[in-house]
C-alpha cells in the first residue's frame, strides 16, 4: 500500500482529448484525485478558488486567457505543472526556473516524472509563487498589451490603450479605464515596468498616466504642476514626473 498522500488536482486544457489522456495516465499512476476539469482559463480561475487543489496541470496556449494569465488571477498557491505544444520561450523559462512542464505529445513516463517532482516540492514547500510563474511567459522587452483584473467572480480584461491612469494604494493599485476604477493586487512599480514606457509615464510617486489622455499641464505651485486630462481629471505632477513628461511629449 502506498504511503504517498492523495493529491487533489485540476486539469486545464481547451482540448478534451488532451484532458482525457492526462486523466487516464493519472488514474494509472494512482494517488491523484482529479477534482475538476476546465476547458478555458475563466473556468480554471473559478475552479481553483472553489476546490483549492494541491496540483494544477495547466495548458499554456488557450483562447481568451493563456495559462500564464490564469496564474496571474489566482489567490491560491497550488503546485503547477505546465503543458505546451511548441512554446520554445516558455520551455527555456521553465528550465531556467526548474519548473515542471510536459511537452506535448507526452507519455505516461513523463507524467510520472513530473508528478514525482511535484510531490517532492510539495513535501518540502519549495514551489514557486504562482505570481512569479505568471511572468515566465512574457517575452523579454515586450510590454503588456492588456491588464487583467479579478473582481470576486468577475474577470476584467483591459486593453492597455483603454487605461487612463493608475493610482498606488497601499499594497494594491486602482486602474482607471472607461470611467471605472478597478482594484488590482500589484504595486505601481511592477506595473510601470510591465507597461509600454512610450505610453505610460510615472508623473508622481502615486500615479502612472497614459499620456494619450493628457489635455494640458498647469502650474499649481512654485515647483509643482497638475495634469488636466481630457475628461477633466486632475492628477498631481512632481518635478521628476514633469521631466519625464517633457522627454516624451
Amino acid at each position: 500500500m502506498s504511503l504517498e498522500p492523495v493529491l487533489r488536482a485540476i486539469l486545464v486544457d481547451d482540448e478534451e482529448p488532451a484532458r482525457r489522456v492526462l486523466r487516464e495516465y493519472l488514474a494509472e499512476l494512482g494517488q491523484v484525485e482529479v477534482v475538476a476539469e476546465c476547458a478555458n482559463g475563466f473556468e480554471a480561475v473559478k475552479a481553483v478558488a472553489e476546490q483549492k487543489p494541491d496540483l494544477l496541470f495547466l495548458d499554456i496556449q488557450m483562447p481568451k486567457l493563456s495559462g500564464f494569465e490564469v496564474l496571474e488571477l489566482l489567490d491560491q498557491e497550488p503546485a503547477v505543472i505546465f503543458s505546451t505544444a511548441h512554446d520554445e520561450h516558455a520551455v527555456r523559462a521553465f528550465e531556467i526556473h526548474a519548473v515542471d512542464y510536459l511537452l506535448k505529445p507526452y507519455g505516461p513516463e513523463r507524467v510520472a516524472e513530473a508528478l514525482r517532482r511535484a510531490r517532492v516540492r510539495l513535501a518540502a514547500a519549495e514551489r514557486e509563487p504562482v505570481r512569479s510563474l505568471a511572468k515566465l511567459g512574457r517575452t523579454p522587452g515586450r510590454p503588456l498589451d492588456r491588464v487583467l483584473i479579478r473582481d470576486d467572480a468577475k474577470i476584467h480584461v483591459l486593453p492597455a490603450e483603454r487605461i487612463d491612469w493608475i493610482e498606488a494604494r497601499d499594497d494594491y493599485v486602482l486602474v482607471r479605464a472607461d470611467g471605472v476604477s478597478h482594484r488590482k493586487s500589484e504595486t505601481l512599480a511592477e506595473l510601470e515596468t510591465e507597461l509600454d514606457p512610450q505610453r505610460f509615464v510615472r508623473v508622481h510617486r502615486s500615479y502612472l498616466l497614459n499620456v494619450e489622455r493628457l489635455a494640458r499641464l498647469e502650474l499649481y505651485a512654485k515647483d509643482s504642476r497638475v495634469a488636466i486630462l481630457r475628461d477633466g481629471t486632475r492628477l498631481p505632477v512632481s518635478r521628476t514626473g514633469y521631466t519625464r513628461l517633457k522627454e516624451l511629449l
